[in-house]
């Protein structure tokens, strides 16, 4: 593809005037949200969305979340059953998407959906998400600003260490503060846990007042993030580790490598599972860049309660066969 000068975005009202003005004539603009950096484009402009495939190198398989400024506007793009409308007055705007069947009157083009009848949507949490959403004036296609199957972006440098030369522009709105994508949920039938995110799985079950389902194994890509190689560092990564190789970084929890003598970065010395997943992909990004893609990186074992679910989710994704 044609490279560009990517333009680095102050995120006030002149930047994101800027930037929604890129996603109205059909350019890519990063931004932050709650989780984690998106990539957004026009979701209603299939050569838009197809611009996204091209810079992340996405398989076109997979789909795209649409963010919406709010759930009326969800409810033009997908049909909301009970369930769906329970989660979403509970967990929106928020680190929470639906899957829905697609409305008679969804603007979001077929290539967003991957040729499903179905629509992934989300109403972000961020102000900055929240106010180019409005200025744009349409759905946003925004899956992580991120080469595919990379670290996801949890700052405007990590976008562009990926994406520069390849995309219009980044608001630069600072570090995110979730740090995982959002947690994606299917009401296309009995609601079933896509991926575990922002929001934990107890919260959701309390609202609907019974357990989500699991994903059928074999099941067709209705979301993002549930490609079994994905978040994947250069080097190879280690899980459930009590002791550091020779030649390995160390991801560590609550300071099980302390004074190893090797690379390490903690995602959280006092085992807080919050400020674990707000480290988690800067600190891989760190340690990769460190290692220079040879080696491994060790995990320490993690919790997989609440956001250690997610956390654990990601791990499994980055150490998977490639």
């Amino acid at each position: 593809m044609t490279e560009i000068a990517t333009l680095r975005l102050a995120a006030d009202p002149a930047g994101i005037a800027a930037a929604a003005a890129i996603l109205r004539r059909g350019g890519l603009a990063a931004f932050p949200t709650e989780t984690v950096y998106g990539l957004g484009a026009d979701a209603g402009s299939a050569e838009a969305v197809a611009g996204i495939y091209a810079a992340k190198g996405r398989p076109r398989f997979n789909p795209l979340i649409a963010h919406v400024p709010d759930l009326d506007t969800a409810t033009g793009q997908g049909a909301f059953g009970p369930d769906a409308l329970a989660l979403a007055r509970a967990f929106w705007p928020g680190p929470l998407t639906l899957v829905v069947p697609a409305a008679p009157g969804c603007t979001v083009s077929d290539l967003a959906r991957a040729g499903l009848g179905s629509v992934a949507l989300r109403v972000p949490a961020h102000p900055v998400a929240r106010a180019l959403i409005a200025a744009a004036g349409v759905p946003v296609a925004a899956p992580s600003a991120n080469r595919s199957g990379r670290v996801s972006p949890t700052a405007a440098d990590h976008v562009l260490g990926d994406l520069d030369g390849r995309i219009d522009a980044v608001l630069d709105g600072g570090s995110t503060a979730v740090g995982v994508e959002s947690t994606i949920v299917s009401c296309l039938g009995e609601p079933t846990l896509l991926r575990p995110g922002g929001v934990t799985r107890e919260a959701i079950e309390a609202v609907l007042g019974r357990a989500l389902a699991a994903p059928a194994a074999g099941g067709p890509t209705v979301a993002p993030g549930m490609l079994l190689s994905h978040y994947a560092p250069r080097a190879a990564v280690r899980l459930g580790v009590e002791a550091l190789r020779s030649g390995e970084a160390g991801l560590d929890f609550g300071g099980r490598f302390a004074g190893r003598g090797a690379p390490v970065l903690d995602l959280s010395p006092r085992r807080d599972l919050a400020e674990a997943a707000a480290n988690l992909f800067g600190h891989l990004r760190r340690l990769d860049e460190a290692l220079a893609g040879a080696g491994a990186i060790a995990v320490a074992p993690i919790p997989e309660e609440g956001l250690g679910e997610a956390i654990a989710d990601r791990l499994r994704r980055a150490a998977a066969e490639r």
